[in-house]
């Protein structure tokens, strides 16, 4: 398929978490076009079914195919975990994919940690994917999964930097699964919003890492090997949601860092 620098970057989520990943590569890449799509019809994915996590990850970036984005990121480890396999399949050279789990577990094993905790949704840890791929270079390595449902409604809610996170947050970093670790993965795009408050609770003594830096550098650097890079922006980002309220709009600033303006469009249904 032949593609072209001024072709825009498609990023989806689960909901609007993955506007953290969106904010960071508008800054980093600001001669990119961006086309974000959160799907706050179905969020969260973190308790839903592997193959409707599949259904709702191919739609999605039918969608994105059909707005001629030359890149589509999955800024959602359960989905990333879930359909990136399915998905290069489905969409065989016809566009390119970046994935949130693969970018982070190559910058835990090149940094050399031996105990590794990781957090996320219960889709991302059921799935089993970071022990998996992170065993797959370094058998010898412990990783320690555990699922924190309540992160992401609480900070959808705004409920951060303040008692009801750090007792949450305490709650779940105190389970001895964790205990020992001397890196955690924050396996969520939700989780860098808390990123502070977690490292409070280990006092610098544990790694924290997370996959916007890294997934940002991924997408540089992929770019500029295919020479698709832009060095000119062609048109203002756009924010697309499968659901609006009114509560999606103003919480877009928590992860965003400023005012969008969010679209509903409805693809379920259009083949």
């Amino acid at each position: 398929m032949d593609r072209s620098r001024q072709q825009p970057i498609g990023i989806f989520d689960s909901g609007i978490g993955g506007l953290t990943v969106a904010k960071a590569l508008h800054e980093h890449m600001p001669n990119e076009q961006f086309i974000y799509f959160g799907d706050t019809y179905h969020l969260p994915y973190g308790d839903k079914s592997a193959d409707a996590i599949r259904y709702y990850c191919i739609k999605i970036s039918k969608f994105l195919l059909e707005k001629n984005c030359k890149l589509i990121i999955i800024a959602c480890n359960s989905a990333s975990s879930t359909a990136y396999d399915m998905l290069l399949d489905f969409f065989d050279g016809k566009v390119l994919f970046v994935n949130v789990v693969d970018p982070l577990v190559h910058e835990v094993i090149s940094k050399g940690y031996k105990n590794i905790g990781v957090i996320a949704t219960k889709a991302t840890i059921n799935s089993q994917i970071y022990s998996k791929k992170i065993k797959s270079y370094n058998p010898e390595l412990t990783v320690n999964e555990m699922a924190t449902p309540l992160l992401v409604p609480m900070i959808e809610e705004g409920f951060y930097n303040g008692n009801i996170s750090r007792n949450i947050i305490e709650n779940y970093l105190s389970n001895p699964k964790l205990e020992g670790i001397d890196a955690l993965l924050l396996a969520c795009t939700h989780y860098p919003l808390i990123k502070n408050e977690i490292n409070d609770f280990y006092q610098g003594k544990v790694a924290i890492l997370d996959s916007i830096e890294v997934v940002k550098n991924e997408v540089e650097q992929l770019l500029t090997e295919m020479d698709l890079k832009s060095y000119e922006k062609s048109a203002d980002d756009l924010f697309y949601v499968s659901d609006y309220t009114t509560s999606f709009e103003s919480t877009t600033r928590i992860f965003y860092g400023e005012d969008i303006k969010l679209e509903a469009i409805q693809i379920w249904g259009q083949e």
